[in-house]
């Protein structure tokens, strides 16, 4: 007898326990995917971006809501315009009456008078210069006294001062009668008529008071967004960002903005030096013309739309982007800037 037929057989039971193949399969599986997940986490780029929520609006103060005053007080007259109503530059919006309708024919009256005594200033300043060249021509010959030739001298300059306060007295009367005649506000360039927020001739108004609401056609679109302080130091003017419009159907990857759809191009124009009270930073981004997709057009995005943007910084691994936002790090300083601070 042999050494293996005197040797009996020991763990028998557990030699024919086997791995299930579901098992192997998911372990082999659950292992593709840790490598597979790490590679990502250290191969895969992710753009960096610093996001803002804000408004569309426009860099022109000119350009953007703006109030119609009323120019003189008085009453409603007659509106020639209505909500929504659009108009062109010097179309009439709305005609002002003075309560008292007798006013602009009682300043008429009164200009007339002013212009009547200046003409008789002018005549006497006209004979009192004729009577100052007979004075000095008689004075040089020997005819008359000086005294005489200086109180022609006098009588001119008082006839000067009369002529000059009557012009005066006209000019105020001109300025008066030109505000109380131009009593019809006219639009101050292209746009429509949001809202009309005065009454009818029931109402008084005084000068200044704010008769309807107008928005100009043909702006410059901007994109004001607020940044946190944690970011805004990396933004700067130059710097290219991705915009998603409230209503407008897109789906963002802010760390790969090549995937994205139904987002827009932008570039930063301008950065605030200080923040505004909720501690955020506002940023004014443009359309970015050489971006394959112009914005919408104003009638799908209009002024005071809301708006999202991510301006685009530095690229990075993913994980180092996972491990930075979970430690509240800020984003990256480009290579050019991070050595400048180092100095």
């Amino acid at each position: 007898m042999n050494a293996s037929q005197r040797t009996p057989h020991r763990f028998t039971a557990l030699e024919t326990v086997k791995v299930p193949r579901v098992m192997r399969a998911t372990f082999y599986m659950l292992l593709v995917g840790f490598l597979a997940g790490l590679a990502f986490l250290i191969y895969a780029p992710w753009l960096q971006t610093a996001t803002g929520r804000g408004a569309v609006t426009t860099l022109n103060p000119n350009e953007r809501k703006q109030d119609i005053n009323a120019l003189v007080p008085g009453r409603i007259e007659e509106w020639y315009v209505r909500d929504g109503s659009a108009v062109e530059k010097g179309d009439p919006i709305v005609r002002i009456a003075d309560i008292d309708p007798q006013l602009i024919e009682r300043l008429q009256a009164e200009r007339q008078q002013v212009d009547l005594q200046l003409q008789a200033a002018q005549s006497a300043l006209a004979t009192a210069r004729l009577d100052e060249r007979r004075s000095r021509e008689l004075f040089e010959a020997g005819l008359a006294a000086r005294r005489d030739y200086e109180q022609a001298q006098i009588r001119i300059a008082e006839m000067e001062g009369r002529v000059a306060a009557a012009q005066a007295t006209l000019n105020r009367a001109d300025v008066s009668l030109s505000r109380q005649s131009v009593q019809i506000v006219r639009a101050p360039r292209d746009g429509f008529i949001q809202s009309l927020n005065a009454g009818d001739s029931a109402t008084y108004i005084n000068a200044g008071d704010v008769l309807a609401t107008f928005v100009p056609d043909g702006a410059e679109r901007v994109v004001e967004v607020f940044i946190d302080g944690r970011d805004v130091a990396l933004v700067k003017r130059g710097d290219r960002a991705r915009i998603m419009f409230e209503g407008w159907p897109a789906v963002q990857f802010s760390g790969w903005p090549s995937v994205a759809v139904g987002t827009f191009g932008g570039i930063v124009v301008a950065v605030d030096q200080s923040a505004q009270p909720s501690g955020r930073f506002r940023v004014l981004i443009a359309e970015d013309k050489s971006d394959a997709h112009a914005w919408p057009e104003e009638r799908f995005v209009r002024f005071g739309a809301k708006a999202q943007a991510w301006v685009l910084l530095e690229t990075v691994p993913v994980g180092y982007e996972i491990w930075r936002q979970l430690n509240n790090f800020p984003p990256e300083l480009p290579p050019g800037e991070d050595a400048a601070q180092t100095r």
